[in-house]
């Protein structure tokens, strides 16, 4: 049984249970690396985790890094060793995950969404 996710969860992850569906990488520096949300559930909340570095993360669309000094429009959040990054995805949806540094670790731990959550 998949893991779910419940509302009330402190914002720390303190209290979570542990998660039946967990990935991980070790990001190459500047290269464009994916993972596809699996179809045991429709949605999860996907807590995202990185061990240093700054790590740029897409939702289907490629990652990158700011390209230059003034604000302009992107397809990527930031993630940082600082704190974990929680959001939604659906089974299909396929995360990108982008780095300037070489070896730097990316966790992806999935929890289902129910309908009553």
């Amino acid at each position: 049984m998949i893991k779910p996710y419940t509302s009330q969860q402190p914002v720390d992850d303190f209290g979570l249970l542990f998660a039946d569906l967990k990935y991980s990488a070790a990001l190459a520096a500047t290269t464009d690396t994916t993972l596809t949300i699996p179809g045991a559930a429709q949605r999860y909340k996907a807590i995202i985790k990185v061990n240093a570095n700054l790590v740029w993360v897409a939702l289907n669309a490629t990652a990158a890094v700011p390209a230059g000094t003034s604000f302009a429009a992107t397809t990527s959040e930031l993630v940082s060793d600082n704190n974990a990054l929680c959001r939604e995805v659906k089974a299909g949806d396929v995360l990108h995950f982008f780095t300037a540094t070489a070896t730097t670790n990316v966790s992806v731990v999935l929890y289902a969404v129910g309908p009553n959550n």
